[in-house]
């Protein structure tokens, strides 16, 4: 997302070499979403250059690919993943979180295959599992076997709630792109490790999307009294004013708990110049 166009000029330098747009978002936030991880694996020297454009402490929550997850369902999947975790290895302690999304179609009967798979993971990174089977929230033995079965592994659930944004329906071309794409997910809270990870989709109303996250800014706050060390990630439908909005939920959680460090300070939108 470091490269998205509404950001750039505005948020973010303008213009800006590919190699320096990263550093650039890393100014507003301290971790980041993965998500073209899913499509294609990243050259090293690509996965070198994050790197060198982040500090060790900024968080990477990388989305394994779409081959092990989707294509062969966790199965058959050394290949590919060894591929992967070769790819990454460069940004060493950033890599905070592997997310391993699963299917819609991923059902309770399959989370034998999950603990198979979990359990040949290397130790060496720490896991999150998103499921989006609609069992996993209303049946409570589901709910109750994909928690032990992650437990097991210190795998985290990672909840997405969209509860916000279908709330109303859509008044944009945004808003009704994301009304068919997302998917409608009952609200859970629980975290199950020190490291709880929170995915929220607002709307297109700044203020809307802030009175729809302040059901995570207590247990947030908890989670950080705790002494664990959550991570939450605001999109809206074209994540236009993303950073600003996780700033400012950030701005919340700071307001209940002061000891929380402050985000950096944003870099300069100027463009760069030779004088």
């Amino acid at each position: 997302m470091w490269t998205h166009k509404a950001w750039q000029g505005r948020l973010v330098a303008h213009p800006l070499p590919t190699h320096e747009r990263l550093r650039h978002y890393a100014g507003w936030c301290t971790a980041v979403e993965g998500n073209t991880t899913f499509y294609a694996t990243p050259s090293r020297e690509t996965v070198a250059s994050w790197a060198q454009q982040t500090d060790p402490d900024f968080g990477f929550v990388l989305k394994l690919p779409r081959v092990v997850t989707h294509e062969r369902h966790l199965g058959d999947v050394d290949e590919p993943l060894r591929a992967f975790l070769h790819a990454i290895e460069p940004l060493g302690p950033r890599a905070q979180v592997l997310w391993i999304q699963l299917p819609g179609s991923f059902a309770p009967a399959d989370v034998a295959t999950l603990a198979r798979f979990l359990r040949r993971l290397p130790t060496t990174h720490r896991y999150a599992v998103e499921v989006r089977h609609p069992a996993f929230f209303v049946d409570s033995r589901a709910t109750a076997l994909l928690a032990r079965t992650l437990a097991a592994t210190s795998t985290e659930w990672i909840p997405f709630d969209t509860t916000t944004f279908f709330a109303r329906p859509p008044t944009s071309d945004a808003e009704r792109d994301a009304w068919t794409k997302k998917p409608r997910m009952p609200l859970r809270s629980e975290a199950l490790t020190d490291r709880p990870i929170v995915r929220y989709l607002g709307c297109d109303d700044p203020d809307r999307t802030s009175a729809g996250w302040q059901r995570w800014v207590a247990p947030v706050a908890d989670w950080l009294h705790e002494g664990r060390s959550p991570t939450l990630f605001v999109h809206t439908p074209d994540n236009a004013d993303a950073p600003v909005l996780a700033r400012r939920f950030h701005d919340d959680v700071r307001a209940r708990v002061p000891a929380l460090a402050p985000l950096p300070e944003p870099p300069s939108v100027q463009p760069l110049t030779l004088f």
